[in-house]
Formats: C-alpha cells, structure tokens, sequence
C-alpha cells in the first residue's frame, strides 16, 4: 500500500464526494431531478460538467499515454477538441436548449421524438440500444482506469482498484442522481484543471528545462518532434492527424454532452459557460500531452505509456501531492462514469418505462426505478472492467465515436435543417452507430487506421439528409421551425 499521507488525501476526497451525494438526495426524488438537476444549473457548473464529462480518464492517462509515445503528433488531437468545443457552445448549446424547453425535453431521446413525432417510439427504442451498449464499454474503459489508477499510486490489486472506483460512483450518482453528478464533476473539473496547470512545469523543469526536454526528445525518437510523427507527409500521416482531430466531432452531439445544455438555469448561463468551457479544454489537453513529453524524457523505458501521469506524480512530487494527483486522476475517471450511469439509467428509465409502458407511475417509484438501473448498468459494467483490460485511450474512442455517430449528425441536421424527417433521423442514428462499429471490426485494420469517427460521422449525416429528401417532414414542422429560429434570433 502507499503511504499514509496519499491514502489520508484519498480518503477525504472520497468522503466529499459521498457527502455531495447524500447532499443532492432530496432533489433526486421527481424524474427531472434526478436526471436533470430540475434545469437549475448555473453557469459555472455545466461549463466544467460538460468537460469533465467529455475527457474522462482518457485524458488524465490516455491522453498523457499518447503525448509520451507520439510526441507533438499527439497535439492533433487538443486541435480537434478545442475546435469540437467552441463549436458546440456556439452553434449547438442555445439552439438545443430553446428546442428542448419547448418540449419539456429532459433526454435527447425526448428531443428527437417531439421533433419529429415519432408517435411510435423508433427513436427511444433505438436510443436505447445504442445507448446501453456504449455506456456499457465507455463506463468499462473508465473502470479499466480506476483499476490501473489504484495499482500505480497505492499499489493495490487492479481488481481491487475497480472495485473501490465503481463502489464510491455508484453511491454518490444513485443517492443523488444528476445534481450530484454535475457538482461532483465541477469539484473533479477545478482538481484537473489544477492539475494540469501544475505538472507540465514539474517535469519541464525536472528534465532540464524547455530546450533540454526538446533535446532529450530528440535524441531519444526524433519523430517525437514531428507534426506528422513517424508516418512524415504521407497519406498514411494525413489520415492520422485527421482521425486525431476527428476525435472533436462528437462535442456536437454526444448526448451525455447534450444533457447539460438541457439541464442548464437559463440561456444567459450557456453564453457564459462557454468561454470557460473553451478555456478549461485548452488547458487540460495541452497540460497531458506536455506531462506525457516530459515524462518520455524522464522515464524513457515505461512498459505502459498510460502510467506516465502516476509515474511523473509519483517520482517528482512529494506525498501529499503525490496524492492530491491520485485524486485527480479518480477526478477524471468518475466525473465521466457518473454522467454515463445516469444518461443510461435515464434512456431506460425516462425513455422506455415511463414514456412507453408505465407513464402513471409516481415519481417516487420511476426515481427508485432508475437508481436501481443505474447500479444495474454499473455492476455490467464492473464485470467487463474485471474480465477484460483494455488499453483505455482507444477502448474509450470506440465507445466516443458510436455515442457521437449515433446521435450528432442527427441532431445537427434537426437544429439547423427544416427538411429533416422522422425517417432520416432514424436512418441517420442506425447508419452512424452501425458504421462506426463495423468500421472498427472489418476495414479499419485496412485503411491506415482511419478513426471510426470519420465515416461514421460521414454516413451519418449523408443517411439523414438522403433519406430527409426522399420522405415527407412531420405536419407543420416547416412552420415550428421557423417560431423557434425567430425564438432565437430575438433573444
């Protein structure tokens, strides 16, 4: 086991964020607060829940992994979720909110159904299946990281680390439900900001400085220094910093990112949350792809590039700190498998059971229902976490690319085009999921590695707007469309 003090630090970290979720339990007793924080959440907390939520262990340890095995290559990647970012908050963030206050709307499934008058459900069931299978992976991934986190900093078993991980999440997320999760994540947010801000300079200075790290880079791999990493300008290279900015794509339309837009106070909150939004992503990423630099140069002969990040806080900080980034780590790891939990348990619970089959049923009993589904979804979750260990920066795109295929193109084409259909929208959904996924199993392997991303998007959208063309929009939706755009314009 690690030392008293990391594991003292731990501790208090765990205790607050069980205290957050018994704080948030009284508001987790109606669906909409227990999904949607009642649509009361400031600026400042969707801003860093949004981030958080998008970057997960993948940044803190997959992210870090990438910076210390490709070098500045890895910086593609900052370029497309910087981008990714900003053109969520600005083009996708009021519009969607607007849309989804008209329709009392407290999931993306709710949206896409109202929009298009899905009267028979297709959006919902489909939701659900795309849903439940990637959160499964996605929370898998970040249990994986829980696992790897505890073993690197504590020195425990990797099933241990799981367990404890999945145990304190599954707490604070069912007890609190997304009120919880959103504070949490803001308290997670400012600890990875910090973070971040702080270790680049540690290791910067521990290897020698700005030129000596260039120096140590280069003599050690000079394709670390290379935008194009060890492809150089070749189709091969082209295809590799594209799949890495592909990697920003998904901001517009993942509906876990989605879910804070809906939850947030006001339209006045949305316009502030976005610069700090855009800011906190600049930071982090640069942060973990400069520790993952510094750390190829302090410890060259790392068997896992993922535990660059504990091997830097570890070796350069002393105890406390060593276990503040243990917390951070943690951070980032659960402020992205609570909002997973509870998106899913909101698609079976608020989607299917209550919108379907049982909409009489009391709010008290839906509540219980989907914190029951909640840990439910998570013991899946646990379970695949123990059997099968996975690299987590790919393991997590897999499941990033399926959720942001499925749902992005969709929405994009239901905010901005008033031709789109019911047939497309589900066209659309069917094609991205279904290619990002058979991407990956038959032709990836063939195309340099292409991002599943990239044609998933691509179908995606190209399904939506065809089918669109070939099939008639719901009864008056030209006309709807048009009130919520002078809706949006005025204000």
């Amino acid at each position: 086991m690690g030392s008293a003090t990391v594991v003292g630090v731990l501790v208090v970290y765990l205790l607050i964020l069980l205290g957050l979720g018994w704080w948030a339990r009284r508001g987790a007793r109606s669906v909409a607060g227990y999904y949607v924080a009642d649509k009361e959440l400031p600026s400042w907390v969707i801003a860093f829940s949004s981030n958080v939520t998008g970057e997960s262990a993948w940044l803190l340890l997959g992210l870090t992994g990438m910076g210390y095995a490709v070098g500045v290559h890895a910086l593609w990647i900052v370029l497309g979720e910087v981008l990714g970012v900003a053109l969520a908050w600005v083009l996708v963030a009021q519009p969607f909110k607007v849309w989804t206050d008209r329709y009392e709307a407290i999931t993306v499934p709710d949206y896409l159904e109202a929009r298009f008058n899905d009267t028979a459900h297709v959006l919902r069931w489909l939701s659900l299946i795309i849903v439940v299978s990637m959160v499964t992976a996605y929370t898998a991934a970040q249990l994986t990281a829980s696992g790897k986190a505890f073993s690197s900093f504590l020195g425990t078993s990797y099933a241990a680390g799981v367990l404890i991980g999945a145990a304190v999440v599954l707490y604070y997320t069912t007890v609190g439900g997304f009120k919880a999760v959103a504070y949490s994540d803001l308290l997670q947010g400012v600890l990875m900001l910090g973070g971040l801000l702080i270790l680049p300079f540690v290791g910067f200075a521990a290897a020698g400085g700005w030129s000596a790290t260039m120096a140590g880079l280069q003599a050690t791999d000079p394709d670390l220094l290379r935008p194009m990493g060890s492809y150089g300008m070749s189709l091969q290279g082209v295809i590799s910093a594209a799949s890495f900015v592909g990697i920003g794509l998904a901001f517009l339309g993942a509906p876990q990112l989605l879910t804070r837009f809906i939850a947030a106070r006001s339209r006045r909150d949305i316009l502030d949350g976005g610069l700090m939004a855009v800011a906190c992503i600049v930071v982090f990423d640069i942060g973990a792809v400069f520790s993952g630099m510094a750390g190829r140069v302090l410890f060259p002969n790392l068997a896992d590039p993922e535990s660059v990040l504990p091997e830097l806080a570890a070796s350069l900080l002393p105890a406390v700190f060593t276990g503040v980034f243990l917390v951070i780590v943690l951070a980032a790891i659960m402020s992205t498998a609570d909002s997973l939990l509870i998106m899913a348990s909101a698609t079976v619970v608020r989607d299917i059971v209550q919108r379907i089959y049982r909409p009489a049923l009391s709010q008290r009993r839906l509540s219980l229902y989907g914190k029951l589904t909640t840990v439910l979804i998570g013991g899946v979750a646990i379970l695949f976490a123990l059997t099968e260990t996975r690299l987590i920066f790919w393991f997590v795109l897999f499941a990033w690319s399926g959720l942001g295929c499925a749902f992005a193109p969709v929405v994009l084409c239901s905010l901005f085009w008033k031709r789109t259909t019911r047939a497309g929208a589900i066209a659309g959904m069917l094609g991205g999921y279904a290619t990002a996924v058979l991407w990956v199993v038959f032709f990836k392997t063939y195309t340099y590695d292409l991002y599943e991303m990239l044609p998933g998007f691509a179908v995606g959208f190209l399904l939506t707007i065809g089918v669109s063309l070939l099939t008639e929009p719901p009864a008056a939706a030209e006309s709807e469309f048009d009130e919520v755009w002078r809706q949006i314009r005025r204000s």
